[in-house]
């Protein structure tokens, strides 16, 4: 019975409340980090996702384009999602960055809110794009 517990353990989905910080990113918008998301493995392993508002990329009254927001991904995951890695146990395998123009729970569908996400590995100090 201990066994099975310490397995619901290791195996639940942590879900740690954003900072509330506001990134200025590339595009010109400003993001919310809403939460980072740990305990759910993704298709390389261990993964952290670090889930953002960006009310700009609504499809009722956004301003910013798919690729506009391409660029944004990738700089939080260089300058917002690695610093916040170190010494923060093992590395993972991959990083997730999430836009969404309204809050959506972990793991729960939304057919109103638009999202955008991108896979990266962690190596050697940098972000490489692996795309889903």
């Amino acid at each position: 019975m201990a066994a099975g517990r310490a397995f619901l353990l290791a195996a639940a989905v942590l879900v740690l409340g954003g900072t509330g910080t506001v990134v200025d990113v590339p595009s010109g918008q400003s993001v919310t980090h809403l939460d980072t998301v740990t305990g759910e493995p993704g298709p390389a392993g261990l993964t952290v996702r670090f889930r953002f508002l960006a009310p700009e990329i609504g499809r009722e009254g956004g301003t910013l384009t798919p690729e506009k927001a391409q660029g944004d991904m990738d700089y939080l995951c260089e300058h917002f999602a690695l610093s916040r890695l170190a010494g923060a146990g093992p590395e993972p395998a991959q990083i997730v960055i999430t836009l969404m123009d309204r809050p959506v729970p972990f793991g729960q569908s939304d057919p109103e809110a638009t999202q955008f996400f991108e896979a990266y590995r962690p190596e050697a100090g940098h972000c490489i794009w692996e795309g889903f």
